[in-house]
């Protein structure tokens, strides 16, 4: 009989076929999160996760690197878009800090959660007028109101939306947030608003992190202490939202054949990055991590969102973008104005 130690482990080949499928992309994925990092350096303006997707798009619509990322490199970008997204939302939970949420008072509380109920059934309002599908429009409610490409992530995986249908609104999301850089600093002076105002406008109105920290720094640390927290406030609002979809998605998913005693599986109503996310939350508040720990999760949530979103951004083709996103990016725009406007009438109550 031959040895123990030549016997095959079932399933072993398989696993290292798919672990060398994945590489490919995620070198890829790695190399251009690098980049990112190295233009956010030269032009700090430009935040790291909008360049990630822009070098995506870019890779994926260039001659000679789209038939790379659509070839070989797609299983690894898939799974980072994927995978990879869920860590970082998980670790995004780090930045959040309830006892700075609360200090904000409960009468800006109530207003910032206005403000995000308000942008969200706005959103998927115009999104549905302009003809999007429901899936779509859902997905872009849920990025423009709370925080970009990661409140897509989390919602596509509570409903079980398929992850090619994801990219349409983080490309969305990330153009309109690129649009709000340059034109709320813009807008300040002519609209007479204070630093304050100004952070908490950008706070409550932008969509991801980054692109609140690139737009608020042009007016001062005041402002952005303020556009931070506020905006850190619409991000813990991502966990209670999630939750009621994934309730909603789980009582609409139950079979026909539930009265006989039989069910089909259920989704989670939570599911377990989402718990991830909130405990990251927990730990941050209670102030036990040191501000290394804290910068070497943040690090780390950047280079996995970043991987996450060229992998996103290298899914988008060009051509096929401009015959059917034409409807698309009117909706966008239409809910960045709307989403800008309640931002703005929220921050001057709130700082005003």
């Amino acid at each position: 009989m031959p040895s123990s130690r030549s016997l095959p482990v079932p399933g072993h080949g398989s696993f290292r076929a798919h672990v060398a499928r994945l590489v490919p992309g995620l070198l890829t994925a790695a190399a251009a999160v690098a980049g990112a990092f190295l233009v956010h350096g030269l032009l700090p303006a430009l935040p790291a996760m909008t360049m990630a997707v822009v070098l995506g798009v870019l890779a994926a619509n260039l001659p000679g690197a789209g038939s790379w990322t659509g070839g070989r490199a797609r299983a690894g970008l898939d799974f980072a878009g994927k995978h990879l997204m869920r860590g970082g939302i998980v670790l995004l939970g780090l930045k959040v800090s309830v006892m700075d949420v609360l200090n904000l008072g409960w009468p800006a509380l109530v207003l910032i959660v206005g403000v995000v109920a308000a942008s969200f059934g706005g959103t998927y309002a115009i999104s549905r007028l302009f003809r999007l599908p429901p899936v779509t429009s859902l997905l872009v409610a849920t990025g423009f109101s709370i925080c970009g490409a990661s409140a897509i992530g989390a919602m596509a995986a509570v409903r079980r939306i398929r992850h090619a249908e994801t990219v349409l609104p983080v490309a969305l999301v990330t153009l309109c947030g690129t649009l709000a850089i340059g034109v709320l600093p813009l807008l300040a002076h002519p609209l007479g608003l204070t630093a304050t105002v100004f952070g908490a406008w950008t706070g409550a109105s932008v969509h991801d992190v980054g692109q609140v920290v690139a737009t608020a720094q042009t007016a001062g640390t005041a402002a952005l202490a303020i556009a931070v927290v506020v905006k850190l406030t619409r991000v813990l609002l991502l966990a209670p939202v999630v939750a009621a979809a994934g309730a909603h998605h789980r009582n609409g998913a139950r079979a026909p054949g539930a009265a006989n005693g039989t069910t089909s599986k259920m989704p989670p109503v939570v599911p377990l990055f989402v718990l991830g996310f909130v405990a990251m939350v927990a730990l941050r508040s209670t102030g036990w991590l040191a501000p290394a720990w804290l910068d070497t999760g943040a690090t780390l949530q950047d280079i996995l969102l970043g991987a996450a979103l060229f992998g996103l951004g290298s899914a988008v083709r060009i051509r096929t973008l401009l015959h059917t996103g034409g409807q698309a990016l009117l909706a966008a725009l239409a809910s960045w104005l709307l989403i800008a406007v309640l931002g703005l009438a929220a921050a001057f109550l709130i700082a005003g």
